[in-house]
């Protein structure tokens, strides 16, 4: 089940959008912009989980104007109930989440009324039904990543010992679609739906690299260039000559363009017609000078374990 929370994500998405946006049902594209506020990426620290944190939040490629809130509420609740593994009253979700009263009685009321959430116990509060589970298995089923990448990203991450990840184009960001976590105390903490600027990173442009230059110029023209750090590429000029460097040395790098101290090796990986990429990460001070073995350890197991990729 290692695409319930990204898929889920999705058919929450789909849902809010679709029941108080009734004018967008053609296009989801705007709903997907909040998505783009992302996460933390992180690097763990030390055997009592205390951890160095970097946050950035991404507008969208679309612009603050098209954020949706009733959508990005919608992904929030889900998210709340992940987190607290047990129901919630209404009361516990507005006051938990920073709601008004109102608001939260008519979207709570609003899911429950389709049968996307329910009461175990009479007045015991709200919880995601099974229904959730039972269309996210139907939506991964449909487009599975086959077990042969997986053992990839399994064997890679051992013979590495850094967090190994797949990445697929999300708008303007790559998403972290398998996650394999580093076991060491220092280390990249990343998560299955975890976004990353397509532009800023190694596993984001080892996508770009799969796409025609007019397809990219279309991805570009979506871009809102934010420097997140000092080596953050900030012109589609400077990404182009990332990518051509990338093809003469044979793998994609990155060092702190999106996260300070973060280095990564990419590969692209083409999946019939999916265009993904494969990537390793983790701090500067142990990935940086073995990038490119690295890189040979990656294209090793593409080789062994997809030798039709």
């Amino acid at each position: 089940m290692k695409f319930f929370y990204v898929n889920l994500k999705y058919l929450y998405m789909n849902f809010c959008v679709k029941r108080h946006f009734p004018s967008l049902r053609a296009g989801l594209y705007c709903g997907s912009a909040c998505l783009d506020r992302m996460d933390s990426v992180r690097l763990r620290s030390g055997p009592t989980d205390h951890r160095c944190e970097w946050s950035a939040a991404i507008t969208g490629a679309y612009g603050s104007n098209m954020f949706v809130k009733q959508a990005a509420n919608v992904l929030e609740l889900m998210e709340y109930f992940a987190r607290r593994k047990r129901p919630a009253t209404m009361a516990e979700i507005s006051d938990d989440l920073g709601w008004p009263r109102s608001s939260t009685f008519n979207l709570v009321g609003t899911i429950a009324e389709k049968g996307w959430l329910y009461e175990p116990r009479i007045r015991g509060g709200y919880y995601p039904s099974p229904r959730w589970l039972k269309l996210a298995r139907v939506v991964a089923d449909a487009e599975p990543l086959p077990e042969a990448v997986h053992a990839v990203v399994l064997r890679v991450a051992d013979e590495t010992g850094e967090t190994t990840a797949i990445g697929a184009l999300a708008g303007t960001s790559a998403i972290l679609i398998d996650v394999v976590e580093s076991r060491q105390s220092v280390r990249y903490f990343a998560e299955v739906g975890e976004r990353v600027p397509v532009y800023a990173s190694s596993v984001g442009r080892a996508i770009l690299a799969q796409y025609s230059p007019e397809e990219r110029q279309a991805i570009y023209r979506r871009i809102r260039f934010e420097p997140f750090s000092g080596t953050t590429p900030m012109t589609v000029e400077r990404i182009e000559a990332d990518l051509q460097e990338a093809e003469e040395r044979g793998y994609h790098q990155s060092s702190s363009e999106y996260i300070p101290d973060l280095a990564g090796v990419a590969l692209p990986l083409p999946l019939d017609a999916r265009r993904l990429s494969i990537v390793v990460a983790g701090p500067t001070s142990r990935c940086l000078e073995r990038r490119p073995r690295t890189a040979a350890i990656i294209k090793q197991a593409l080789k062994e374990l997809l030798p039709e990729g």
